[in-house]
Protein backbone atom coordinates (compact mmCIF):
# COMPACT_ATOMS: atom_id res chain seq x y z
CA UNK A 1 0.00 0.00 0.00
CA UNK A 2 1.55 3.47 -0.88
CA UNK A 3 1.07 6.26 1.54
CA UNK A 4 1.77 9.74 1.12
CA UNK A 5 3.50 11.31 3.61
CA UNK A 6 0.80 12.86 6.54
CA UNK A 7 0.06 16.40 7.11
CA UNK A 8 1.31 17.56 10.57
CA UNK A 9 -0.93 17.80 13.36
CA UNK A 10 -0.56 20.95 15.94
CA UNK A 11 -2.55 21.34 19.47
CA UNK A 12 -5.94 21.35 17.99
CA UNK A 13 -5.53 17.77 17.08
CA UNK A 14 -5.29 18.48 13.33
CA UNK A 15 -1.81 17.37 11.43
CA UNK A 16 -0.05 20.50 10.33
CA UNK A 17 0.47 20.75 6.33
CA UNK A 18 3.85 18.81 5.46
CA UNK A 19 5.26 22.58 4.47
CA UNK A 20 5.10 23.73 7.77
CA UNK A 21 7.14 20.89 8.78
CA UNK A 22 10.86 21.96 8.47
CA UNK A 23 9.97 25.72 10.75
CA UNK A 24 8.68 22.45 13.23
CA UNK A 25 11.85 20.88 13.23
CA UNK A 26 13.91 23.80 13.61
CA UNK A 27 12.15 25.00 16.65
CA UNK A 28 11.49 21.63 18.06
CA UNK A 29 15.63 21.35 18.15
CA UNK A 30 16.41 24.48 19.28
CA UNK A 31 14.08 23.87 22.38
CA UNK A 32 15.34 20.46 23.16
CA UNK A 33 19.17 21.63 22.90
CA UNK A 34 18.27 24.46 25.41
CA UNK A 35 15.44 22.64 27.72
CA UNK A 36 17.01 19.04 27.73
CA UNK A 37 21.03 19.39 27.12
CA UNK A 38 21.27 23.40 28.43
CA UNK A 39 22.81 24.54 25.29
CA UNK A 40 21.87 27.21 23.15
CA UNK A 41 22.23 26.15 19.13
CA UNK A 42 20.84 28.78 16.25
CA UNK A 43 20.54 28.57 12.52
CA UNK A 44 23.54 29.56 10.46
CA UNK A 45 23.47 33.06 8.27
CA UNK A 46 22.64 32.05 5.05
CA UNK A 47 25.71 30.36 2.86
CA UNK A 48 27.35 27.37 2.20
CA UNK A 49 27.46 25.26 5.59
CA UNK A 50 30.56 22.72 5.89
CA UNK A 51 30.02 20.03 8.54
CA UNK A 52 32.61 17.20 10.55
CA UNK A 53 30.51 14.24 10.54
CA UNK A 54 32.36 12.45 12.91
CA UNK A 55 29.47 10.92 14.89
CA UNK A 56 25.72 10.29 13.49
CA UNK A 57 22.77 9.58 15.98
CA UNK A 58 19.72 8.03 13.75
CA UNK A 59 16.09 7.44 15.47
CA UNK A 60 13.39 5.83 13.25
CA UNK A 61 9.69 6.61 12.98
CA UNK A 62 7.00 4.42 12.47
CA UNK A 63 3.34 4.40 11.77
CA UNK A 64 1.60 7.08 9.72
CA UNK A 65 4.53 8.90 9.30
CA UNK A 66 7.36 6.82 8.16
CA UNK A 67 10.55 8.36 8.38
CA UNK A 68 14.66 8.42 10.02
CA UNK A 69 15.48 10.98 11.93
CA UNK A 70 19.70 11.92 11.97
CA UNK A 71 21.87 14.42 14.17
CA UNK A 72 25.55 14.85 12.83
CA UNK A 73 28.26 16.05 14.25
CA UNK A 74 31.81 16.58 15.10
CA UNK A 75 33.59 14.39 17.84
CA UNK A 76 33.96 17.58 20.17
CA UNK A 77 30.77 18.41 19.47
CA UNK A 78 29.30 14.84 20.73
CA UNK A 79 31.57 15.25 23.52
CA UNK A 80 30.26 18.55 24.35
CA UNK A 81 27.23 17.86 24.48
CA UNK A 82 27.32 15.25 26.13
CA UNK A 83 29.48 16.67 29.29
CA UNK A 84 26.44 19.37 28.82
CA UNK A 85 23.36 17.05 28.93
CA UNK A 86 24.82 15.06 31.89
CA UNK A 87 26.72 17.28 33.58
CA UNK A 88 29.97 15.76 33.81
CA UNK A 89 33.42 16.14 32.69
CA UNK A 90 35.13 16.60 28.95
CA UNK A 91 36.56 12.91 29.91
CA UNK A 92 33.51 11.62 31.24
CA UNK A 93 31.69 12.74 28.67
CA UNK A 94 34.02 10.90 25.85
CA UNK A 95 33.08 7.94 27.13
CA UNK A 96 29.26 8.44 26.95
CA UNK A 97 28.73 10.35 24.03
CA UNK A 98 27.11 7.93 21.92
CA UNK A 99 24.42 7.28 24.40
CA UNK A 100 23.68 11.21 24.95
CA UNK A 101 23.81 11.50 20.97
CA UNK A 102 21.09 8.28 20.84
CA UNK A 103 19.45 9.80 23.89
CA UNK A 104 18.90 13.65 22.16
CA UNK A 105 17.78 12.36 19.27
CA UNK A 106 15.32 10.19 20.76
CA UNK A 107 13.72 13.20 22.30
CA UNK A 108 14.10 15.55 19.11
CA UNK A 109 12.20 12.83 17.59
CA UNK A 110 8.92 12.28 20.08
CA UNK A 111 8.75 16.03 20.56
CA UNK A 112 8.53 16.45 16.84
CA UNK A 113 6.18 13.98 16.13
CA UNK A 114 4.43 15.27 18.87
CA UNK A 115 4.25 18.47 17.58
CA UNK A 116 3.15 17.84 14.23
CA UNK A 117 -0.22 15.60 15.39
CA UNK A 118 1.06 12.36 15.19
CA UNK A 119 2.23 11.57 18.68
CA UNK A 120 0.48 8.44 19.41
CA UNK A 121 0.19 7.82 15.90
CA UNK A 122 3.89 6.92 15.52
CA UNK A 123 6.50 4.58 17.28
CA UNK A 124 9.88 5.99 17.74
CA UNK A 125 13.08 3.05 17.02
CA UNK A 126 16.02 2.53 19.74
CA UNK A 127 18.56 5.19 18.76
CA UNK A 128 21.96 3.91 16.51
CA UNK A 129 24.77 6.16 16.60
CA UNK A 130 27.69 5.67 14.34
CA UNK A 131 31.42 6.53 14.60
CA UNK A 132 34.06 7.80 11.98
CA UNK A 133 34.14 9.39 8.70
CA UNK A 134 33.82 6.71 6.25
CA UNK A 135 30.35 5.92 5.79
CA UNK A 136 27.05 6.76 4.04
CA UNK A 137 23.53 6.30 4.99
CA UNK A 138 20.89 5.70 2.65
CA UNK A 139 16.92 5.16 3.54
CA UNK A 140 15.46 2.90 1.15
CA UNK A 141 12.83 3.45 -1.67
CA UNK A 142 11.70 7.22 -2.06
CA UNK A 143 12.16 10.04 0.63
CA UNK A 144 11.79 13.41 0.85
CA UNK A 145 14.54 15.09 2.55
CA UNK A 146 14.28 17.56 5.07
CA UNK A 147 18.18 19.33 6.75
CA UNK A 148 18.96 22.15 8.77
CA UNK A 149 22.34 23.28 9.84
CA UNK A 150 22.50 24.35 13.28
CA UNK A 151 25.50 26.18 15.01
CA UNK A 152 26.63 24.68 18.55
CA UNK A 153 29.96 26.29 19.95
CA UNK A 154 30.77 27.85 16.64
CA UNK A 155 30.60 24.18 15.14
CA UNK A 156 28.07 22.52 13.05
CA UNK A 157 25.75 20.04 13.38
CA UNK A 158 22.95 18.77 11.08
CA UNK A 159 19.81 18.00 12.03
CA UNK A 160 17.78 15.86 8.85
CA UNK A 161 14.07 14.12 8.49
CA UNK A 162 14.24 11.86 5.49
CA UNK A 163 10.41 10.84 5.20
CA UNK A 164 9.32 8.02 3.27
CA UNK A 165 7.15 9.14 0.49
Amino acid sequence: MHMSAPSIVNGSGAILPQAEWPDVLRVVAIEVFATMVGVTVVAPEEGEVRILAEVTGMVGIAGPLQAMFSLRCSLDSATMLSSHMLGVSLEEAAAQKADAVGEICNIIAGYFKAKIGLGDLCSLSVPTVLSGTSYQIHSPGKTTHLGLPLVYESEIIWIGLDIRT
